[in-house]
């Protein structure tokens, strides 16, 4: 029987998983066109299942070398001896699998591996592949994973200067050489050079200058997500309805692989299914909430490595928290390192040439981070909430207007009432620090970002299978709150609720503060005003 995985290589005999043939035809035609390029996208995102699936995919019209940095330690990397034997040695055990090696080029190899005095160097091994190249049948296609084990060492580079130099006598000279390159890892070949190379070598030519844009988009899409729940039901029979599943899956994930796979995991043989046995309600909504839960609170490398970069990077880590806690906007600028460190590594991205974080998850992984930031500084609204918790809760369903009222008591108890301006990103985080101990361990949030700016945010909550939906905002007059009910109404029909809940800061002398209830178009509207 098959499961998900979110570990290793995805294998379709074994682990439920997206069709990725599209992908596969379309790197196709890039290794058909003799290209050679990097596939770099962030950790678990798929590289190396992509090479594993295209390495049989090209079988029958290449031979195709398929090795991994990963089998090559630190020592393999010290000198070119070191390396042109460690990476012998890597071609030499494809060959036990399968790889088709001649005999002369496996002499070669095992000369260069036995050598001691007479050191082995990277000319003999580049004429040694250059002659296997030129004797084939087919056309050689070599694939290199994991890239980054070669991080910081000058071999390396020395290695990618022969494969830039063979290429361009490809096309100058007419020489045989590898049909296709491709190497695949975290970080760009670029990177690995400037950190490498001295302040006065900068201006030296990039030994990968030759590779050419790899722009194929290797998130899974709705569409794919369900087939591959298709697939799944076809074995066990949930009942669940693949396309709606697959959209929820999606909107959280925005079709990250991990984060895909990782939510399916734990809803077929995890937490979630002790918690929800029957497969009807597992693969759900609420089994997708349960999931999310999980993934938010657990400690695993992925996210490791997003708060490690934010130590590494405050200036950036600012950056980050005024984007998602105050709805500033920060224009993509590719020649700031940080920011390309953090879309190198999957957290943000550039969304039409402005900084956006790449899923909704990482939002509320973020979110979290940032509020606990302010937790630990003996924060009062927390700790209000976290003593009336027991009020909110009825039924298994949040009293919304309740936690409405007391969020404003508390406001007007620290701060008295509300008569000097304060930002609205001000409101946005005493609310999601009042707001998180309640659901805290049962539901979870999102900022909704198409409407998270400076003037309104709109707050989601999920809990045990009950949506609410909050809208936060300053007031700017009858008109503008006008609108403002009609858009948390639009809102509402998105989401097939007919109850929302409003929040508002104002600043007028005059004003009516209190929870009051207003219907507009069918829909009921809580709205508290501070």
């Amino acid at each position: 029987m098959r499961r998900f995985t979110t570990t290793g290589v995805c294998i379709p005999e074994k682990h439920y998983m997206v069709n990725i043939e599209d992908r596969l035809a379309k790197i196709k035609e890039m290794v058909d066109d003799g290209k050679y390029f990097v596939i770099n996208r962030a950790r678990q995102y798929g590289k190396t299942t992509t090479l594993v699936a295209l390495a049989k995919y090209l079988s029958d019209s290449c031979t195709v070398l398929n090795l991994s940095f990963q089998g090559i330690g630190a020592a393999g990397f010290e000198t070119e001896q070191s390396f042109v034997q460690a990476l012998c040695r890597l071609v030499i055990r494809e060959a036990k699998y399968g790889l088709t090696l001649p005999q002369q080029t496996k002499s070669l190899m095992n000369d260069f591996i036995s050598r001691k005095n007479e050191k082995a160097n990277l000319d003999e091994l580049f004429d040694c592949l250059l002659d296997w190249c030129y004797t084939a049948e087919k056309p050689i296609v070599m694939m290199i994973d994991e890239i980054d084990s070669a991080t910081n060492n000058q071999v390396f580079l020395d290695f990618l200067a022969q494969l830039r130099e063979s290429y361009l006598n490809r096309d100058a000279k007419g020489i045989i050489t590898f049909q296709s390159v491709i190497l695949a890892g975290v970080s760009d070949v670029r990177h690995l050079k400037s950190k490498i190379r001295d302040e006065d070598q900068h201006k030296v030519n990039s030994p990968w200058n030759i590779a050419a844009d790899f722009n194929i988009d290797m998130s899974l899409s709705a569409e794919g997500i369900a087939g591959m729940l298709g697939d799944y039901e076809q074995d066990h029979h949930t009942g669940m309805d693949t396309q709606a599943i697959a959209q929820l899956i999606y909107d959280y994930t925005s079709g990250y692989p991990f984060l895909v796979s990782r939510i399916c995991q734990l809803i077929d043989d995890g937490p979630v299914s002790d918690r929800l046995p029957e497969s009807a309600s597992a693969w759900s909504r609420t089994g997708i909430d349960e999931a999310v839960k999980v993934i938010l609170n657990e400690k695993n490398a992925l996210f490791d490595s997003l708060s490690g970069k934010l130590t590494n990077y405050p200036q950036l880590k600012q950056s980050l928290r005024r984007v998602l806690m105050e709805g500033e906007q920060f224009a993509y600028n590719p020649d700031q390192e940080n920011l390309v460190q953090m879309q190198m590594y999957g957290f943000i991205t550039n969304k039409g040439g402005m900084v956006a974080i790449s899923n909704r998850i990482f939002e509320t992984r973020l979110y979290n981070y940032f509020l606990s930031d302010e937790e630990m500084k003996d924060n009062t609204f927390s700790k209000e909430a976290s003593i009336a918790k027991s009020l909110f809760i009825h039924d298994d369903q949040l009293d919304m207007p309740l936690i409405l009222e007391r969020f404003r008591e508390t406001f007007t108890q620290i701060f008295g009432p509300l008569t000097d301006r304060f930002l609205e990103k001000d409101g946005r985080e005493l609310f999601l620090l009042y707001l998180k101990p309640i659901i805290n361990g049962t539901g979870n949030y999102y900022i909704e970002a198409q409407t998270r700016d400076q003037t309104r945010t709109d707050v989601i909550v999920d809990y045990l299978g009950h949506q609410y939906v909050i809208e936060l905002k300053i007031w700017r007059g009858p008109r503008y709150h006008e609108d403002g009910e009609k858009q948390l109404k639009e809102y509402l029909n998105y989401f097939n609720l007919d109850v929302g809940y409003m929040l508002s800061f104002n600043f007028n002398k005059e004003k009516e503060v209190g929870l009051k209830i207003v219907q507009i178009d069918g829909k009921v509207l809580y709205e508290e005003t501070i």
